[in-house]
């Protein structure tokens, strides 16, 4: 038996020892796996649960139904009102705390009415390396880890995920509309819709690994360095701006540095995790 069969093992086993469980499923692959696993473990006695809001595309949507589908998981949605948090919508470095916050208060609400055990979510080890205050409000609300507790990281996610024939194993990291959204800068449901937009003109033009970034009147697009000969190309930028400025923005700039998650957080000094 491998490592990775080992963690595996070991996630299931963690999993058959809760009684009943809630997953937070956002569709990705972290979360769609851990999911997949669950049902695997506790078969009736899981529900993913999917919360909706405007920081949530349509994309994502579809591709965690997909696989809901795929799997007949248990599944529903529900939503959530991080947008009316005046604290989350002022967009400062906690911001993701706030949406967990008030994620796992509607979950904590399920489950109080369901009579589940538990309520987990789809944190892995290389989550621990950059700022994520979402983990703290899962501490406080008690929230199972079991990728974490398995010793998997997001290499080892992804293979399993693909032995077992999860749609979203290679899907790219696609964390919520608000990240796009320069910390200070108000997150209101038309500045997520612009982003959304955005991103959605990008994958028609063909990318796929992508982050549109809100600067007020400026947009910063960052593409995978694997995509960027196209992106450089002359005609591809007159693209860029007949989408972007017909969005709104006044500056549309490629970010040589291309695409890489959590790049916001590069602008924040002086963090205590």
């Amino acid at each position: 038996m491998n490592e990775l069969e080992v963690k595996e093992g070991r996630l299931l086993e963690q999993l058959r020892q809760v009684p009943s469980l809630v997953v937070a499923y956002s569709g990705g692959v972290d979360s769609a796996y851990l999911a997949y696993a669950a049902h695997q473990a506790l078969g009736g006695r899981m529900l993913a649960v999917t919360a909706l809001s405007a920081s949530y595309s349509a994309r994502d949507r579809q591709e965690a139904q997909a696989v809901v589908a795929r799997f007949k998981l248990p599944h529903e949605f529900i939503d959530t009102d991080e947008l009316s948090n005046p604290a989350y919508r002022a967009n400062n470095s906690d911001r993701c705390y706030f949406c967990k916050d008030e994620l796992f208060d509607k979950l904590d609400e399920l489950v109080a009415q369901r009579g589940f055990a538990a309520v987990a979510y789809g944190v892995n080890v290389d989550d621990q390396g950059d700022w994520r205050p979402g983990q703290r409000a899962a501490r406080e609300h008690k929230v199972l880890t079991p990728l974490l507790d398995a010793g998997l990281t997001k290499a080892d996610i992804r293979e399993l995920a693909r032995k077992a024939d999860v749609p979203v194993w290679n899907r790219p990291a696609s964390a919520c509309l608000s990240s796009r959204i320069a910390y200070g800068i108000e997150v209101t449901p038309e500045r997520l819709a612009i982003v959304e937009k955005g991103e959605e003109a990008l994958r028609a033009l063909g990318f796929r690994q992508f982050r549109v970034r809100y600067h007020e009147e400026l947009v910063r697009i960052e593409i995978a360095s694997d995509e960027m000969p196209r992106a450089l190309d002359s005609a591809m930028a007159r693209k860029f701006v007949e989408v972007f400025t017909e969005l709104g923005f006044k500056f549309v700039t490629l970010d040589l540095e291309g695409y890489r998650t959590g790049s916001m957080n590069s602008l924040l000094v002086n963090i205590q995790k």
